[in-house]
């Protein structure tokens, strides 16, 4: 069941969404593998600290953070990632890396992607590693609030991902 304030939330907002149970999956790119989700429209949520603060970034699960052009989107001095023990008290029903990006609920701003806003349907983690959820990025966009920023986040380089005969990942390795 996705975390209780996310779900009493979107239920009090008459929300459509889908909540989908996977295997267990930790990273991103493995999220949208066992949940059949196009990688693109699988957002992230990653913690930064941002002049003292922590705030939510949300970008597609193949991108990640550029620092030097995060802080002059944001026209701060510094900008870092926030280590799980700063934050894991923050999100008291998530698991540690599967916290929805709904930063309201959290006591957060949320910077997230212009590239998600161009899907249709926008998934996230529900708050466990098992569980995401989908919905129309429109209503994401409606009852989320995000800061929208077109600069800051950069397409992923790493080496894309096989699966063994019984379905575990492996990375590409290079001789």
């Amino acid at each position: 069941m996705p975390v209780k304030s996310l779900k009493n939330f979107l239920d009090s907002k008459n929300v459509k969404y889908i909540v989908s149970q996977h295997s267990p999956a930790y990273t991103a790119q493995e999220i949208a593998q066992s949940a059949h989700i196009c990688g693109k429209m699988l957002a992230k949520t990653v913690i930064i600290l941002m002049d003292g603060s922590m705030a939510m970034t949300v970008m597609p699960a193949n991108s990640k953070v550029s620092w030097d052009k995060m802080i002059k989107a944001m026209g701060t001095d510094f900008i870092e990632l926030a280590d799980e023990d700063e934050f894991k008290d923050a999100f008291p029903d998530c698991e540690i890396g599967a916290m929805p990006p709904f930063g309201h609920l959290f006591g957060m701003s949320v910077y997230m992607d212009e590239e998600l806003t161009r899907n249709e349907e926008i998934a996230f983690c529900a708050g466990s590693h098992s569980e995401v959820i989908r919905m129309a990025t429109e209503d994401f966009m409606e009852h989320c609030k995000p800061i929208v920023i077109g600069e800051g986040f950069i397409k992923s380089s790493t080496p894309p991902m096989q699966r063994n005969r019984l379905g575990r990942q492996q990375a590409h390795r290079h001789t």
